[in-house]
């Protein structure tokens, strides 16, 4: 997969790996965190996630912009990895008010604004060469599996960290506490019985009453994420050693357009456009930026509507079988085995690697029966959990899609970027008509009042909008960001970099700030809308496919 490609791709791989561990790892339970320790409501909370997420992508455009004209790209992105690190360090903090969370958040943002676009650009740089400009859309579908690598381990990481601080408090985890705690304190709660006889599950003999109790587990709980959140920094430490060491393999990359007109051995490889060509690209790039906003609005209630539904609307507890998949001690040697059979398979490779293979394949196989016949009959599973599917089906589809998109060219039939896009929205409009399916007959959010809902679902309804979503991202993300990185203006690259991500940075505000209608509809008006959204985002896009297609040719 990586036959064709230049070295500075699996330092950028591994660097931006590092960092979206981390930033995932934050995003799984950062809902969450906000209504755990704050008892907001999900339109309260979703104004912060959306917020937040608009910064983290809205920033990239200043950071495109210092690097495109002061700093270059190695640089800015090294000084954004240092400032990233900073605010996780300071969110990591336990028991700070609104204030100093929304002063991290305002850190993060502007670290990320640094860091991300200029990475993307920095990678774009390195396919201007002809010898590797064929492979430039499968060049970031493998740079976009690196953000998935390290996304699939993050809901683990930051539950694993959570129930290990609350087990450590004598505390578990249950799903319904907060909202019932927080109600308690405000003195909203009508009946207590239920909250009392949770109380007691958790606390034993040592109960004494509930307002105790309540402060009590909203601390703990609060703490356990303040600690999660620490992961983020720690890995950006592994991302600022990679990129940083391995330098070498991209530094004939890391060249803006000014600084190539200052050096007699790159002047002559720059490209100029006519004024009417660099029109022709912007037009186009917006018009694929005002579709972007409507994909990762719709994407992004992964953190958010969906995290809530997993909460809310899913059972709580499966079989031993069922539960293989959502804990990584079995899902891992399930993974391992695969690849090991793969090995084992594969045309063309020795009569020791097929060995190898096969041995790989039997002693995943063996790790993971041990490892599921220890779990009990029936397993907790928390809401962050599901968040591990989006990147583990990346990590697998990707392979499969290069192929697939390989093959294609191969017999000159592989889709246009802007087809890829429009074929992505459909996708996303199938993934959310699952949910419209699935809410069907629930109560709504309002109708619930902050409590679980009585009827609960089963958990592979949001496996199946996870894996819908995942091959529309993989058709429309990083065949997007090909695009930009082909069709800007070679003096802008980083700035329009940063504009995908200001793109994206609007569908992460619309994303959270929608919330206020899965407070006040029915759910499956709340999908519907969705649906319609991206079919109409769809046809938009297949309706300037020429254009498109044109600018990228120009």
């Amino acid at each position: 997969m990586l036959k064709g490609h230049p070295k500075g791709l699996i330092v950028a791989f591994f660097a931006n790996m590092g960092e979206r561990f981390g930033y995932y790892t934050m995003l799984a339970i950062f809902t969450l965190y906000l209504q755990g320790k704050f008892g907001y409501t999900a339109t309260e909370a979703g104004a912060i996630y959306g917020g937040f997420l608009f910064g983290v992508y809205f920033l990239p455009l200043l950071g495109g912009f210092l690097a495109d004209n002061v700093l270059g790209y190695g640089r800015t992105i090294t000084i954004g990895i240092v400032i990233m690190f900073i605010g996780y360090s300071l969110l990591a903090w336990p028991g700070m008010g609104l204030a100093f969370v929304i002063m991290s958040l305002a850190i993060i943002s502007l670290g990320t604004g640094l860091f991300k676009g200029n990475l993307q650009a920095l990678v774009g740089n390195m396919y201007d060469d002809p010898k590797f400009g064929k492979n430039r859309d499968n060049a970031f579908n493998i740079f976009y599996m690196g953000i998935n690598i390290g996304a699939f381990f993050a809901p683990s990481a930051a539950e694993g960290m959570s129930n290990f601080i609350l087990k450590s408090n004598g505390l578990f985890y249950d799903k319904r506490i907060p909202a019932l705690a927080h109600s308690f304190l405000k003195g909203t709660l009508k009946d207590t019985s239920q909250f009392l006889t949770l109380a007691q599950q958790q606390v034993g003999d040592a109960f004494t009453n509930l307002t105790d109790f309540s402060n009590h587990y909203i601390a703990t709980l609060s703490k356990s994420y303040n600690y999660a959140f620490a992961i983020a920094a720690a890995t950006l430490i592994i991302s600022f050693l990679i990129f940083i060491g391995f330098r070498k393999y991209y530094k004939d990359a890391d060249m803006t357009e000014k600084q190539k007109a200052k050096s007699e051995e790159h002047r002559d490889k720059m490209i100029h456009l006519t004024p009417e060509q660099t029109k022709q690209r912007f037009f186009a790039l917006g018009m694929v930026f005002f579709v972007v906003i409507f994909f990762w609005m719709s994407f992004h209630q992964n953190g958010f509507t969906l995290t809530i539904f997993a909460r809310d609307y899913t059972v709580a507890e499966v079989s031993r079988l069922n539960y293989t998949w959502f804990n990584l001690r079995s899902l891992l040697p399930i993974i391992g085995a695969i690849i090991g059979l793969i090995i084992a398979l594969k045309r063309g490779v020795s009569t020791a690697w097929r060995f190898i293979g096969s041995g790989i394949m039997v002693v995943g196989g063996l790790l993971a029966w041990y490892t599921i016949s220890g779990y009990g009959d029936t397993n907790s599973l928390s809401p962050q959990i599901f968040q591990q599917f989006n990147p583990l089906f990346v990590v697998f589809l990707t392979p499969l899609i290069v192929g697939l998109f390989t093959w294609m060219r191969k017999y000159n039939r592989e889709p246009s970027s802007p087809k890829k896009i429009g074929i992505g929205m459909v996708l996303v409009a199938v993934g959310f008509g699952i949910m419209l399916l699935a809410s069907i007959g629930l109560q709504s959010p309002a109708a619930l009042q902050g409590t679980v809902s009585p009827d609960l679902i089963s958990p592979y309804w949001l496996i199946g909008i996870y894996f819908t979503l995942t091959v529309a991202e993989l058709f429309l993300s990083p065949i997007g960001i090909s695009y930009v990185s082909k069709v800007a203006p070679p003096k802008h690259k980083g700035l329009m970099q940063g504009g995908w991500f200001a793109a994206t940075a609007v569908g992460n505000l619309l994303a959270g700030l929608i919330g206020f209608l899965w407070d006040k509809w029915e759910m499956w008006q709340f999908f519907l809308l969705i649906v319609v959204m991206c079919l109409l985002s769809a046809a938009f896009i297949f309706g300037v496919r020429r254009k498109l297609e044109k600018a990228a040719s120009a």
